[in-house]
């Protein structure tokens, strides 16, 4: 488990089970998609979390991935539709469960990750 702590400041949202937002299971607890960070509530506070590279969620490659999750020439960015995540030091989108990664002309699949929807807000 990661001993980074790195506090998100001005912060007035509080995440739940009813906030609304999409929920990641990760690294034995549940954090929450927010306009492109991961947040754990955390006491008197919201910690920015991300996703580690490694285990179920490399980060190599895969031009060949073809998920069927959306069309081709999809281009993930801020503006595709798909939630925006944290991994590593860079940012995947969330799609159908699997993160995606633009890399060139595909999009490369940096693994599974266990989500819910918190109650809507």
């Amino acid at each position: 488990m990661s001993t980074e702590h790195n506090i998100h400041t001005a912060h007035s949202h509080v995440h739940g089970p009813n906030c609304g937002h999409t929920v990641v299971k990760h690294e034995g607890h549940e954090d929450y998609i927010h306009d492109g960070h991961l947040h754990h509530a955390h006491g008197d506070h919201v910690d920015e979390h991300q996703i580690a590279v490694g285990g179920k969620n490399p980060e190599p490659c895969t031009p060949d991935h073809n998920c069927g999750a959306h069309e081709k020439n999809h281009q993930h960015g801020p503006n595709c539709g798909h939630e925006a995540v944290p991994h590593g030091d860079h940012t995947d989108y969330l799609v159908k469960g699997h993160l995606h990664h633009a890399h060139g002309n595909h999009c490369d699949d940096h693994g599974v990750v266990e989500t819910a929807l918190a109650a809507a807000r």
